[in-house]
């Protein structure tokens, strides 16, 4: 499978759970700015809306989006347990928390990558997030992840999201839970291999 990819946009979500998985991906490095690989093929081939990831699967069919990639690559070593089974509760809070990573975090801090975002929706987004992250504060405060006591998928995309709050200079230090959290996953072998293998360690 070929995982297209931006260092240590979302698609590293994916790239952590193929590392914790042991699959193996080719890793494809995008230019978001002109929409080619880092072998000069035309990006939008390969997925028209222009955005990574983008996972190719052997028979050469497409999957993008990170939900929908990470529960695919779950799916595959369903022992590994990064996925509950179908028909679990456990599997539908982790899906809970997929789906809030990206609709409330995600779609939050995209707003501060944009360029020309005008100050006021920055500062409407920062309120927001900051409500959002105070709620996983308190989750975290009362469990180890962010759906219950066992690491899923839903920790690693929302790991990648919240490690994004350094680089817009969203300020963490009053949610001592999520520092926490944030510790613990970054410490896991997969998530050093992962970022080492797109240069962001």
């Amino acid at each position: 499978m070929k995982l297209y990819y931006m260092p240590g946009a979302c698609s590293l979500a994916p790239h952590i759970v193929a590392n914790e998985l042991g699959i193996k991906l080719d890793l494809i490095r995008v230019s978001m700015s002109n929409k080619t690989t880092e072998h000069g093929d035309d990006y939008l081939a390969i997925n028209p809306n222009g955005y990574v990831p983008a996972l190719v699967l052997d028979d050469g069919q497409v999957l993008t989006e990170v939900a929908a990639l990470v529960q695919y690559l779950a799916d595959q070593k369903p022992a590994a347990g990064l996925l509950p089974p179908v028909g679990a509760l456990p599997r539908y809070k982790t899906l809970e928390f997929l789906s809030f990573a990206g609709t409330e975090l995600h779609k939050g801090f995209a707003a501060f990558f944009r360029p020309g975002t005008p100050e006021e929706t920055k500062e409407a987004s920062r309120a927001v997030l900051q409500k959002r992250i105070a709620y996983v504060d308190g989750l975290l405060s009362r469990q180890t992840y962010i759906a219950g006591d066992v690491y899923t998928v839903a920790d690693v995309y929302l790991w990648v999201v919240l490690g994004w709050a350094r680089i817009v200079k969203f300020d963490l230090s009053a949610f001592a839970h999520v520092q926490r959290w944030q510790a613990l996953i970054a410490a896991r072998p997969a998530v050093q291999q992962s970022l080492k293998e797109e240069g962001l360690a």
